[in-house]
């Protein structure tokens, strides 16, 4: 079973691109659509999509402020009768905008994201990703499907250097280009350029420190203390996934109230590990924020702070995994190991995550139904996802 993206597009003849993800993957996404016999057209919002698409007879600069681009979207759709728009996250206020457009003018769109199952699928899914998902939560919807053969996926060939180049380019051609798009603002809080690429090298420097530094730490894990500790993965500081779909204002706040549970609940032989998130990993530090909240709660020694351990391996020994809503949730169900879900997730449905509160979660985690899972895994990859990589193999065949 293979998702049929070709009868999935076939209805659409005018497909409206946004912003996609850096690099070139859109401007190949345009090229494949149109050897579909589609019409495409590309909206640029600063200099890095500009670059990035170098189809200029079929792409418009938008260089208004972001409270005109309701109208300009409006005509442009009206002007050439687009019935499709794709996306890249949904999350940025000109996608906000154009979805409501969208929903105003009755016309479809389909979001594209990371993959919601890792690591060799991308998401591309109608009507919203994460949070603004469509998917059901009701677990009967799930357990009453066919069982779905899945096909062995295919490696994404995903490479890191084609990711950071593409940022490169990206930042470089915004800034060199801004002064035709003045009025571009992030719609996350920090700016990139300079500081991003310090930051990129930090997390370089890093990596490369953490491989001799936390081996102790991964031998004790995946020894001794295997099945005695909980798995706490943290998402990227400014994730959108925290600041729209959880009740968190920062990444520190959710770490604050694991710890105080843990230490009031937990079983005193049990232990806790926070994974740092691989991409934060030259921008933002928590070690001393942890130590010092493991200190106030006299649990100091019973909790562990890493950063490059191998995340399966981990969600293996652990007795638990607790999360915001990050997809590394629906990687530990699929590997048997139950979920506390913290803010708003796509998997948190009753049989398959924890539905008590955290407090419970540590003394008696519960357990997964396997068929409800094996019948919500493959409904999920073949209703949203593509087998491929934004910076490696294209997904679309």
């Amino acid at each position: 079973m293979a998702r049929d993206i070709v009868r999935e597009l076939s209805p659409y003849k005018n497909i409206l691109l946004l912003q996609g993800p850096k690099g070139f993957f859109f401007y190949n996404l345009g090229k494949y659509l149109k050897n579909l016999g589609k019409n495409v057209y590309k909206i640029n919002f600063n200099g890095g999509d500009l670059i990035t698409y170098p189809d200029f007879k079929n792409s418009y600069n938008f260089t208004d402020k972001i409270e005109n681009f309701r109208k300009f979207l409006k005509d442009f759709i009206k002007e050439k009768k687009i019935d499709l728009i794709l996306m890249y996250g949904d999350y940025k206020p000109c996608h906000r905008i154009a979805i409501e457009v969208c929903q105003d003018l009755q016309i479809d769109w389909y979001t594209f994201e990371e993959g919601y199952v890792r690591p060799h699928y991308i998401t591309m899914e109608k009507f919203g990703v994460n949070g603004f998902s469509r998917l059901p939560k009701d677990p009967h919807f799930y357990l009453m499907l066919p069982d779905f053969n899945i096909l062995e996926a295919k490696p994404n060939e995903f490479r890191f250097y084609k990711r950071a180049l593409s940022c490169f380019l990206h930042y470089l051609s915004l800034e060199l280009l801004s002064f035709k798009f003045p009025h571009y603002q992030f719609y996350k809080n920090y700016r990139p350029y300079l500081p991003y690429l310090f930051g990129l090298l930090r997390g370089v420097i890093r990596k490369q420190v953490y491989k001799i530094t936390e081996k102790p730490i991964f031998s004790l894990l995946t020894n001794e203390l295997r099945k005695r500790y909980f798995l706490v993965p943290l998402q990227v500081y400014n994730d959108s996934q925290v600041i729209l779909h959880s009740k968190y204002n920062s990444v520190k706040e959710f770490i604050e109230e694991v710890l105080e549970s843990f230490a009031k609940n937990a079983l005193k032989e049990h232990f806790i590990v926070f994974k740092h998130h691989p991409v934060d990993r030259g921008f933002v530090c928590y070690k001393g924020f942890i130590e010092n909240l493991g200190k106030k709660l006299d649990i100091k020694d019973r909790v562990f702070y890493v950063h490059d351990l191998h995340l399966p391996t981990l969600i293996k020994g652990s007795l638990g995994v607790v999360v915001i809503n990050s997809t590394v949730g629906l990687q530990s169900l699929y590997h048997n190991i139950p979920v506390k879900v913290m803010g708003e997730a796509i998997y948190d449905i009753p049989g398959l995550t924890f539905q008590g509160n955290l407090d419970d979660f540590w003394k008696n985690p519960g357990e997964i139904d396997r068929t409800l899972f094996k019948k919500f895994y493959g409904y999920v990859i073949k209703t949203t996802q593509l087998n491929g990589s934004f910076w490696g193999r294209f997904p679309f065949e």
